[in-house]
């Protein structure tokens, strides 16, 4: 029985205008993306999707975005062992 799970693991939320500024924004994406990372993706396998609102409002979401399994505990993604 394998412990890997292949479905996405994202960090996201949402922010109303006037919460944030550019530089909170860049911060906090950096923020998400270390997460991720720390839990065994590798930088290639993030990605990150910002989406702008007229109203000035952003949704910001950060996933991991795992390859199939390969079929063997031994070779999670990440360099992980299980």
């Amino acid at each position: 029985m394998s412990l890997y799970q292949p479905e996405p693991v994202e960090i996201s939320t949402r922010m109303r205008p006037g919460e944030w500024t550019e530089a909170s924004l860049e911060e906090l994406v950096n923020t998400y993306r270390t997460r991720i990372v720390e839990m065994g993706a590798s930088m290639s396998d993030v990605v990150t999707d910002i989406q702008r609102n007229d109203d000035g409002s952003v949704r910001v979401a950060v996933s991991w975005d795992k390859p199939a399994n390969a079929g063997d505990e031994d070779t999670v993604t990440g360099g992980q062992t299980v």
